[in-house]
C-alpha cells in the first residue's frame, strides 16, 4: 500500500475497531462467505456507487470489519452481557485526509441477541403498585418473563477524530444509538432512548491492539506478493464510560415508561452508565497499491471480492 497513506489506514482500523463497543445486541449473521483473508468481509458494500467511483488516487475504496465475542453494557442500574458482535462498512479515503463511510444494505451493526437478566421480574418486579403487581403475578412462564434487548442504529456516526485512533483514552467518534426492550408485556416499540434523544457513543482505545499484515491475492488466497493488503489488529479493548442514558419510552404503548424507569434508574447522568467490549478483532483491507489500480480501483476492488465467493 503506499507509503504515505499507511498512518492513515492504521489509524482508521484502530478508529473502527471502537464501533464494537455499540454491537451488544441484534441478530448476528453473514451476507455472503468468502474464500481466505476476504472471509471477515463477507457484508463490505463493494458495490455501493460510492466505492465503485473511487480511482486510487483521490479516492481509495477499503473495508473494515471489526468483531467482539464477550462484553458488557450497563445502563443506570441495568447490566447485559453482550454476544457475538459484527460491525462492517466501507470506507472512501480522500486524498485530503478526509474519509466517507458507506454501510452495508443492512445496516453496519449486526450482533446476537442479550438477554436482561432477571427478564421482567428483574426490569420492573417487585414494588407495591397495584398494576405492576398484577403482570408480576403472570410471570410464572418464562417466555412472558423474558426480555431482550437490541442495541440499534438511532443515527448517523459523526466527530471522527483522527488522535484518538493512535491513543488510548481519547473518543475516537461518537455514535448515536437506541436499545430495543421486547417482552410481551413490553410490546414492540418499547425503547430506551430514540432517534431525537440518543444515547450518545463516544467508543475509545482501553488497550493498544496488536497489528499484522497480511499480503492476499485476489481471491482471497495468501500470496506475499499478493494485489491486496489486510491489516489484522487484535485483543483491543474498548469502552466508554462517560454517556448519559434517557428514559424508556413505547413500553407497554407508553403506559410502563415509569415503570422501567424506576427499576432500572433511568435517565441516568453521564458517569453512571458503561459498555466494554473484550478482545475486538478488527480488519482492514485494501488493494495494496492502490493507485496501481487507477482510475478504476473501486471497480477493482469489487471484482476481488467477488472472485473470492464461495
Amino acid at each position: 500500500m503506499r507509503s504515505a497513506s499507511t498512518r492513515t489506514r492504521v489509524g482508521l482500523l484502530a478508529a473502527f475497531t471502537a464501533f464494537t463497543a455499540l454491537l451488544s445486541t441484534g441478530s448476528a449473521t453473514a451476507a455472503s462467505q468468502l474464500n481466505g483473508n476476504w472471509a471477515p468481509f463477507s457484508r463490505c458494500p463493494v458495490d455501493a456507487p460510492a466505492m465503485l467511483a473511487a480511482d486510487g488516487v483521490n479516492d481509495v475504496a477499503t473495508c473494515i470489519s471489526s468483531s467482539s465475542a464477550s462484553g458488557s453494557i450497563k445502563l443506570g442500574k441495568s447490566q447485559v452481557p453482550t454476544g457475538n458482535s459484527d460491525l462492517q462498512l466501507g470506507v472512501i479515503q480522500h486524498s485530503d485526509g478526509t474519509t466517507t463511510l458507506v454501510p452495508p444494505s443492512d445496516g453496519a451493526l449486526i450482533a446476537d441477541s442479550a438477554e436482561i437478566p432477571g427478564g421482567l421480574l428483574g426490569l420492573m418486579c417487585p414494588n407495591g403498585i397495584p398494576v405492576i403487581s398484577g403482570i408480576c403475578k403472570q410471570l410464572t412462564d418464562n417466555s412472558l418473563n423474558r426480555v431482550t434487548a437490541t442495541i440499534e442504529p438511532a443515527g448517523a456516526p459523526r466527530d471522527f477524530h483522527m488522535a484518538g485512533a493512535f491513543s488510548t483514552g481519547q473518543p475516537i467518534l461518537t455514535i448515536p444509538v437506541r436499545v430495543h426492550l421486547k417482552n410481551p408485556f413490553l410490546g414492540d416499540k418499547c425503547y430506551i432512548g430514540t432517534t431525537a434523544n440518543p444515547v450518545l457513543l463516544k467508543p475509545q482505545n482501553l488497550t493498544q491492539p496488536s497489528l499484522s499484515l497480511q499480503r492476499f491475492a485476489a481471491n482471497g488466497a495468501t500470496d506475499e506478493a499478493g494485489e491486496m493488503g489486510r491489516y489484522t489488529f487484535d485483543s483491543a479493548d474498548q469502552g466508554d464510560a462517560a454517556f448519559a442514558v434517557p428514559g424508556a419510552s413505547g413500553c407497554g404503548a407508553g403506559l410502563l415508561d415509569w415503570a422501567v424507569n424506576l427499576k432500572t434508574g433511568l435517565p441516568s447522568a453521564a458517569g453512571n452508565n458503561n459498555v466494554v467490549l473484550d478482545n475486538t478483532s478488527t480488519y482492514f483491507a485494501s488493494p495494496y497499491t492502490p493507485a496501481s489500480l487507477a482510475p478504476n480501483e473501486g471497480k477493482e476492488f469489487s471484482r476481488f471480492w467477488h472472485s473470492a465467493l464461495k
